[in-house]
C-alpha cells in the first residue's frame, strides 16, 4: 500500500464572527457556510444576536455550520455585555459553549485596573476549567503603545506564557503588535496550545489582524508546525475586513484566508519517520 505524502490534521478551520464587522453575526454564519468553513467562533459583543443562545442555535441549524468556540466579552466595548462582573461573563460564556456544543471559550487576561479580578484570575480560570469539559483558552495580548510611550494594560501579564494556564490561545496579530516572536511563544505554550487565532501583522502599534500572508508573521510556518504535530484544536480566521469596499471584497478576503490556511495545514504535513 502506498503511504500518503501528506496527512490532514484533525484541526478544524473556523471563521470568527468578528471577521465580518461591521456586518452582523448572522452574516458571518452565511459567509462561513458559503465559503466552506468548518464552523464559526462567536465573538460575544454588542450585536444582540451574539448574546442570544437561541438565536445562535437557529443560525447554526439554518446554515448547517457548527459553533466551535465562544469568545467571551472581554473588550472595552463589551464591559456591560452579560453583566459588569467579569466572572459572571465567563460563567455565561461557559454555559453558552456547553449549550451550543462548542469546545472552547476564549478569554483575554484582565485589564490592569480590574484589580481583584486580575489578582484571582489564574486560580479562578483553573477552578472554572475543573468544572467543565469546555477549554478555557487564555489569549496572548500586547502592550498598548502611543508614539514613544508604552502602557502595560493587562494583568497578570499580556504574555500569558508567564502564568500557569491549562490551555492557551495564540493570536499572531497580537504577537505582531507586541513585537514578540510568535513561534517562540508557541514553543513555551507547548502541548497546552489549544486554540489559534490566525491573522497577520506588520508590527504596528495598532492590532492589525491582516489576512494571513499579507504581513510579517510566520502564519505558514505555524500552520505547518501544527500539521506536523497533529494539532487537534481549532484554527480560527480572525481578520479585519472593515476597509472592504463591498461585500464581495470582504468575502474574497475571507476566501483567501481560508485557502491559505488549508494549504499550509495540508501541504507540509509530511509523515515523520516513514
Amino acid at each position: 500500500m502506498v503511504e500518503p505524502v501528506v496527512r490532514i490534521p484533525d484541526a478544524k478551520v473556523a471563521l470568527s464572527t468578528a471577521s465580518v464587522y461591521p456586518e452582523s453575526t448572522a452574516t458571518a454564519f452565511e459567509i462561513a457556510a458559503r465559503l466552506g468553513y468548518d464552523g464559526v467562533e462567536v465573538m460575544v459583543w454588542t450585536d444582540p444576536v451574539s448574546q442570544d443562545i437561541d438565536a445562535l442555535r437557529r443560525l447554526s441549524d439554518q446554515h448547517g455550520i457548527p459553533i466551535l468556540a465562544v469568545h467571551a466579552p472581554c473588550l472595552l466595548i463589551t464591559q456591560r455585555v452579560w453583566s459588569t462582573d467579569p466572572w459572571v461573563k465567563l460563567q455565561r460564556a461557559r454555559s453558552a459553549a456547553e449549550r451550543l456544543g462548542a469546545s472552547t471559550v476564549v478569554v483575554h487576561p484582565p485589564f490592569r485596573w480590574q484589580r481583584q479580578y486580575a489578582r484571582d484570575f489564574v486560580s479562578g480560570i483553573w477552578r472554572m476549567a475543573d468544572e467543565t469539559d469546555v477549554r478555557f483558552a487564555v489569549e496572548n495580548m500586547y502592550p498598548w503603545r502611543y508614539r514613544d510611550r508604552e502602557m502595560l494594560a493587562y494583568a497578570p501579564d499580556w504574555d500569558v506564557t508567564k502564568d500557569d494556564y491549562r490551555h492557551f490561545t495564540i493570536d499572531l496579530s497580537h504577537a505582531a503588535t507586541a513585537r514578540t516572536d510568535a513561534l517562540a511563544m508557541v514553543d513555551r505554550m507547548g502541548d497546552r496550545l489549544g486554540h489559534v487565532h490566525l491573522a497577520d501583522g506588520k508590527g504596528s502599534a495598532k492590532d492589525e489582524h491582516l489576512v494571513p500572508g499579507r504581513g510579517g508573521q510566520p502564519c505558514a510556518a505555524l500552520l505547518e508546525r501544527l500539521a506536523g504535530s497533529g494539532f487537534d484544536g481549532h484554527v480560527v480566521i480572525e481578520v479585519n475586513t472593515r476597509r472592504a469596499m463591498s461585500g464581495a471584497e470582504r468575502e474574497a478576503d475571507l476566501a483567501e484566508a481560508l485557502a491559505f490556511t488549508r494549504l499550509h495545514l495540508a501541504s507540509s504535513a509530511r509523515l515523520r519517520g516513514r
